[in-house]
């Protein structure tokens, strides 16, 4: 019998104002998200003791912080799962490039030509933009080529059941409305054994790029990992304008997302988790409010690798946000 642990997620979130560097479009979740109650770390597993220590510990790393974060663990080895907010919507910021890849392959049937190879290459392991709104458009009806319809994309996401991601319909593929649970929807997708959606040639394509994202970009949901595992990640970090025309919500707030996927040596889970509301005091540097998400997601991701892989020799990634950069990826 699969017993089910439930801890309340302390304050997680509290007031919130903040939107993109590169659209002006007010976030269509802000207002929900602003009025929605905290809601509560659930974990289930065949292990009794495990769900109860997950769910606690999880909430113990989320306590204090304050970002607004929910997230989607699974582990197929021991059969938990683990989720917090999970149907609650977020910008994706460069998470949804995971999304693009895959209605990508799924369109194409798995074979790219060259130049969608090298876009899609670029666009996961440097997390390109210019790629990604390449692959965007083609995936698109673009009878009105300055708001690309990506109805393709729609396609895949129909297909793979992920019914809670919204597109953005104009062009601004980073104010996608993403949720913990549809990208973990996408990750088992990937690391299953399912040729339903995509075949076993597809899936390894994109697990092979996620595992080759660049040093830097490594961060997040990898932190802590096993040191014998193949780690497999995509981020997305996004600094939301403060102009007048975004949502008060929004405005100023970092967005800082971050999925990966664990294989090798018998190793099965997917961990997703999506932080908002990462402020920046006044007179402080940017970053600070990059490095506060991310600061979050790892917290959450050590509990859960420690919990799951006790015992184990763990990865520890490095993190790099250029100053004067674009506050986006």
């Amino acid at each position: 019998m699969r017993w089910v642990s439930t801890v309340t997620a302390a304050a997680i979130g509290a007031g919130a104002l903040a939107g993109p560097v590169a659209a002006a479009t007010p976030s269509a979740a802000a207002g929900q998200r602003a009025a929605a109650s905290g809601p509560e770390v659930r974990c289930t597993s065949t292990d009794r003791a495990l769900a109860e220590k997950l769910s606690h510990d999880i909430s113990r790393a989320l306590a204090g912080r304050k970002s607004m974060a929910s997230l989607s663990f699974y582990d197929r080895p021991t059969g938990t799962s683990c989720t917090l907010g999970a149907a609650r919507q977020y910008d994706s910021a460069s998470a949804v490039k995971a999304v693009i890849l895959g209605a990508l392959l799924y369109q194409k049937g798995g074979t790219l030509t060259a130049r969608e190879d090298a876009l899609a290459r670029k666009m996961i392991t440097e997390s390109d933009n210019d790629s990604a709104t390449a692959l965007w458009k083609e995936l698109s009806d673009l009878r009105d080529p300055e708001k690309p319809n990506p109805v393709r994309i729609q396609e895949f996401l129909d297909r793979a059941g992920m019914g809670n991601t919204v597109l953005d319909k104009e062009g601004s593929w980073g104010l996608t409305q993403v949720t913990a649970g549809d990208l973990a929807r996408l990750l088992r997708l990937f690391s299953g054994g399912d040729d339903s959606v995509l075949g076993s040639g597809a899936r390894t394509y994109a697990l092979d790029l996620m595992q080759h994202v660049r040093p830097a970009q490594r961060w997040g949901a990898t932190a802590g990992a096993p040191l014998d595992s193949l780690v497999h990640v995509k981020n997305g970090w996004l600094q939301r304008s403060r102009n007048s025309d975004v949502d008060a919500f929004d405005r100023g707030d970092w967005k800082v997302n971050s999925l990966a996927v664990l294989t090798g040596n018998a190793y099965d889970s997917g961990l997703v988790v999506l932080t908002e509301n990462n402020r920046v005091p006044e007179g402080h540097p940017a970053e600070e409010g990059w490095n506060y998400g991310i600061d979050t997601i790892e917290a959450v991701s050590h509990a859960v690798y420690r919990d799951v892989y006790p015992g184990a020799e763990r990865y520890e990634p490095g993190r790099s946000l250029r100053r004067g950069a674009a506050t986006a990826g």
